[in-house]
């Protein structure tokens, strides 16, 4: 090929760069999921328009306004530097595209500002945009602390089982497993992790929690944080670990009713009216007035119930008055100042002394 021919293909070639740049750059683009903005500026109290595409189908979105953060570096403090309390949902359709109205709030840090939109459930994906509240306050960002940086490499997991305690409402508790590597220049000493437990759809709550000791540049640690929940927490929550604002792991942790306080409220409704019923009852019983006679109870008549038997004859014997009959050898005292009676001698055929005292009525 000539010389004046190399120049022109090489010509072509630049041409052909130049048209289908951009049209590669906007595939890419298209491959992430984006967001646009109806304003880019808006004052408290308004709201925008916020869509987007490129998102999976039927997920669920979370819209928040946040503050130190811009889009090339996402939201370094996460979830606490934005406007929760006026945060939207929206879920997308099947193409994966959404379009929502955001009422513009004052996040709690000063801008720069952006408009913060991730994913709820299913595969993690998050986006930014620039946006500017009107009045609010504006600061340079936060230097970054060179040296060390620490990574999640593998094996995260939550470890630990509900005991009986649990299954009666006791705070359930696990511990995180993980293994980070220093991925920076220099070592990281007594590093501080935050971990978040977060309940469905609702943001994580986030505690500080300190690992005693050093990662040397281009070495790992495995280590182990408690985590625990309220008393009586059951449902689906979510484990997360961050790091220097970024969130390094996320863990599902399914926890399971508390039946033992459903059957301790069951056996509670069974036995205290059952107590109460036994207690009114004893009261009854004993203020409630008395026969004549002290007898607190009537008592079976057998003769009505034998007289309606068939065939049976009542018995004069059974209406006689009853007998009592004195002790042979016990005998009362004649003398009316004796305190008691006296024993005698057994009965015999001798006759009476003159002298001796006989009972009443004797010859």
């Amino acid at each position: 090929m000539s010389r004046s021919g190399e120049v022109r293909w090489a010509a072509m070639v630049a041409v052909l760069a130049l048209l289908l740049g951009p049209l590669a750059g906007t595939a890419a683009a298209a491959d992430g999921p984006t967001v646009k903005l109806s304003k880019s500026q808006a004052g408290t109290g308004g709201s925008i328009t916020v869509s987007g595409s490129g998102w999976g189908a039927r997920a669920l979105l979370m819209i928040l306004v946040c503050g130190q953060a811009v889009p090339a570096r996402g939201v370094p403090g996460g979830t606490n530097s934005c406007a929760n309390a006026d945060g939207r949902a929206v879920t997308t359709d099947a193409k994966g595209r959404f379009s929502r109205k955001l009422p513009v709030a004052e996040p709690p840090v000063p801008c720069p500002c952006v408009v913060h939109v991730a994913t709820v459930t299913g595969a993690k994906a998050e986006a930014d945009a620039i946006f500017q509240v009107a009045g609010h306050a504006v600061e340079p960002l936060p230097a970054e602390t060179g040296g060390g940086r620490l990574s999640v490499l593998t094996d995260t997991r939550l470890d630990g089982s509900g005991g009986l305690l649990t299954w009666f409402g006791a705070p359930p508790a696990r511990t995180l497993a993980f293994t980070v590597g220093n991925v920076g220049t220099s070592a990281v000493r007594n590093p501080v992790f935050q971990v978040g437990t977060a309940h469905g759809v609702f943001a994580p709550q986030w505690e500080d929690q300190q690992w005693r000791g050093t990662i040397r540049p281009g070495g790992k640690a495995r280590i182990e944080l408690p985590v625990e929940l309220t008393g009586g927490a059951h449902g689906e929550y979510t484990v997360s670990l961050k790091y220097g604002g970024k969130v390094l792991a996320e863990q599902p942790w399914g926890v399971g009713r508390p039946w033992g306080v459903t059957l301790f409220w069951v056996l509670v409704c069974l036995v205290v009216p059952a107590a109460l019923f036994r207690i009114g009852m004893a009261v009854v019983d004993r203020v409630r007035p008395r026969p004549a006679g002290g007898i607190r109870h009537r008592g079976l008549r057998l003769p009505e119930l034998a007289l309606r038997l068939p065939g049976f004859k009542p018995s004069t014997a059974a209406h006689a008055a009853p007998v009592t009959s004195t002790l042979p050898w016990f005998t009362p005292d004649a003398d009316p100042g004796a305190a008691g009676g006296r024993l005698s001698a057994p009965h015999d055929d001798s006759p009476t002394s003159p002298t001796t005292p006989t009972r009443e009525g004797s010859t």
